[in-house]
């Protein structure tokens, strides 16, 4: 039976699934509405698109490293309570680890791509979703690869609440690699050196300081020697090698490297849900929703 866009549009309305998992659904089924929705609430897509449009701001981050490749992942849920679930612990493991095997190139391709198990990435959290009943979706990931001379380092605060992934050139000493990423976790810099800055945003922040010194009532012949003062202070501020190092605050962490005989090359932090708006749900009423299920 041939599937027409009203009977794509109608399965949609009925499930809330999306267009194209409509009609892929009827074409499996051959055009039978009842088999289709009864595929999409087999695969947990129908379930999964209810609560698309629900706000995933917990969860957790991933780091799995393979030889010279590695991969940080962000995996949301909508509350903590199933982000500190064995289960889920064991959902963003197995997709941490199939993204460094495939190395898709985005978000989009990543979901697509398929697992040792058969189904989609797509597929795979729309399951967890309907054994959870929460969303549940892959938000970022970065592949880092390195050479023989390098060195990662991963660092998980909270279980995954943060997550860091370094990479050290010329050293292969994975400890100092992983004092980075601790490091990094806990003051959270901007970029790796002073250097990486846009011009724009140092030009900025020196009209900034500029102005301050100028309001403070200093003479205009010592104001650009104090800008240039309280300028490194910025620096130290957003740049990781200039800060001063978390384990020896004697020493900067670019020092600190150096010392080991390597430098740093970049690193990737990742902060659960920053930049998403969290949900504010009652508590009390959360735990109802769920005994009245």
């Amino acid at each position: 039976m041939a599937v027409t866009a009203k009977m794509v549009k109608e399965l949609r309305d009925q499930t809330g699934a999306g267009m194209m998992d409509c009609k892929k659904a009827l074409t499996e089924n051959d055009g039978d509405m009842d088999k289709a929705i009864d595929w999409l609430r087999e695969k947990g897509i129908s379930k999964a698109a209810k609560k698309a449009d629900r706000v995933a701001a917990e969860g957790l981050a991933a780091i799995a490293v393979e030889g010279n490749k590695a991969v940080i992942a962000e995996i949301n849920s909508e509350t903590d309570f199933v982000a500190k679930n064995d289960n889920f612990k064991v959902l963003i493991n197995d997709i941490a680890t199939h993204l460094l095997k495939t190395n898709p190139e985005s978000v989009e391709a990543a979901l697509e791509s398929k697992m040792e198990n058969g189904q989609t990435v797509s597929e795979f959290l729309n399951n967890a979703i309907a054994k959870i009943g929460e969303k549940i979706s892959l938000r970022r990931f970065q592949i880092v690869e390195k050479t023989d001379a390098d060195a990662f380092g991963s660092y998980l605060h909270m279980g995954g609440r943060i997550g860091v992934l370094t990479l050290l050139e010329g050293t292969t000493d994975e400890e100092v690699a992983k004092d980075v990423a601790m490091h990094a976790a806990a003051v959270n810099p901007r970029f790796v050196s002073r250097d990486e800055i846009p011009a724009e945003e140092v030009e900025r922040e020196r009209e900034v300081l500029k102005q301050q010194a100028l309001n403070e009532g200093k003479p205009e012949k010592i104001v650009e020697k104090m800008v240039e003062g309280r300028l490194g202070k910025f620096f130290e501020e957003i740049s990781l090698v200039d800060q001063a190092f978390v384990k020896d605050t004697d020493q900067k962490v670019g020092k600190y490297v150096e010392s080991k005989g390597g430098s740093v090359k970049g690193f990737i932090r990742y902060e659960v849900g920053e930049g998403m708006e969290k949900r504010e749900d009652n508590f009390a009423e959360e735990v109802m929703s769920q005994v009245k299920k």
